[in-house]
Parts: C-alpha cells; structure tokens; sequence
C-alpha cells in the first residue's frame, strides 16, 4: 500500500502500555484493534519500522509490527489454541528424532542436541525419549504437560514469540530455550537446520535452499529481537 503519513511518534497509550502514532492517527492491527504495545522498547521499533518505509509500505519488512499484530489479532482471542498447538510440538519435537546413519551424523545430532534434551529434565522435569526415523514415538504425558506448564506460564506476548520459533523450527525445546536465553537466534538456526548443513556440506547448496535457509535464520533472529524488546 501507498504511504500516507509524514511522521511517526511513539506515545504512552491511555489505559497503559505504548502506543505508535502515524501523524495523528493511533497504530492499530490489520485486524483494526488497538495497537497497544507493553514495553516502550517494542513500540519504539515498530515505530522505526513504519519511520523506515518508502513510498510504498511493505508489510514483510516489518516484523515487529508483524509479532506485534499476531498476538493482538490472533494469540489473545485464541490462546487456549495457540498453546495446544505450540504444545503438541513436544509430541513429536525435532530433537527426538534422529538418524540411524551416517556415524558423523548421528555423532553430530547427538553432540548437539542431546545437552538441550538434558536442560529439559532439569527445567521443567520433562524428559523426552529419543527414536530413529521418523516412526512416531510417544512420549510421556508427564513430560508433555510439564512443558505445556511451561508455555502456560507465559504472557500473550511472550508466547507470540515463543511459538513462533517453535513453528518455524519444529521444536518446543528449541523455542523455550531461546526464550530462556539458553541458545541465541543462531543458535536456534544451527539447531534446527543441523540436518541440512549436514547434507549441504556433503551435496552442496541450490538456490532455492540458500534463499529458504537465509528466510529462516532472519525469522528466528527478528523472534529473539521481539523477546528481548519485551523485556527491555
């Protein structure tokens, strides 16, 4: 869409938390509600990112306006949904399932995601069982709803970012982990995309891959931005 406004100013919202003004007019979500933000660090950098447009704005160069706007239209109304869904990735979490060969993989996989796997015990009293293959393996309820607990425990926007970087990894552990300040955003990548770089250091890279992978590690990075604002 075409921009129509001049300025842009952040500003204490009437009922708490901070809210973004372009021009005069009051930020809202493309959902049309009240845009108001809980930590002025955050409506500072949504502020930047609709400062930093064009002439044309350009939704997907915006994603602390993007998180923002998903917990107001989406993880508020729905999170009794949003917490099954982010959950159920412990079911079938990304570090659990391993490869029965080749012996530098399954080394690797071992090396790198079993000491997270170990953090979870200690944590959250969850301890997940790891399988070979994709054949489904089921995990202990007790596990499960520890770390269910765990999401629970969080507030609107704190889940908004959480779930988002279990979403994009395909793991739960990986997404609490990164809220707790346990692996950073590249971390998070190196994780989650381990079976990948295993093979594109054998293969090589394509394009497509590249361009997938490069979208990725700046999702998961724009996630822990999003975090660490709300604790600013």
């Amino acid at each position: 869409m075409k921009r129509i406004y001049k300025t842009v100013a952040v500003v204490p919202g009437a009922a708490g938390g901070w809210q973004v003004l372009l021009d005069a007019r009051v930020l809202k979500s493309p959902a049309k509600a009240d845009l108001v933000l809980p930590t002025e660090a955050l409506a500072q950098a949504v502020a930047a990112e609709w400062e930093a447009q064009g002439d044309t704005v350009v939704p997907d160069s915006m994603p602390m306006m993007q998180l923002a706007s998903t917990c107001v239209d989406r993880v508020g109304p729905q999170r009794a949904v949003i917490l099954d869904s982010a959950a159920a990735y412990g079911g079938t979490d990304l570090l659990c399932y391993r490869a029965a060969e080749p012996a530098k993989l399954v080394e690797r996989q071992a090396r790198a995601w079993q000491p997270l796997l170990d953090w979870a015990v200690l944590r959250y009293d969850a301890l997940l069982h790891t399988t070979t293959g994709i054949i489904h393996r089921a995990q202990d309820p007790s596990a499960l709803n520890a770390l269910k607990r765990a999401l629970e425990e969080l507030d609107d926007w704190q889940l908004t970012g959480v779930q988002n970087v279990v979403a994009l990894t395909g793991s739960l552990i990986l997404g609490l982990a990164l809220f707790e300040g346990r692996i950073d955003g590249h971390q998070a990548f190196e994780l989650a995309e381990l079976d990948e770089s295993f093979q594109i250091e054998r293969w090589g890279e394509d394009d497509e891959a590249k361009d997938r992978r490069q979208s990725l590690r700046a999702d998961l990075l724009a996630s822990l931005r999003y975090l660490d604002l709300l604790r600013a």
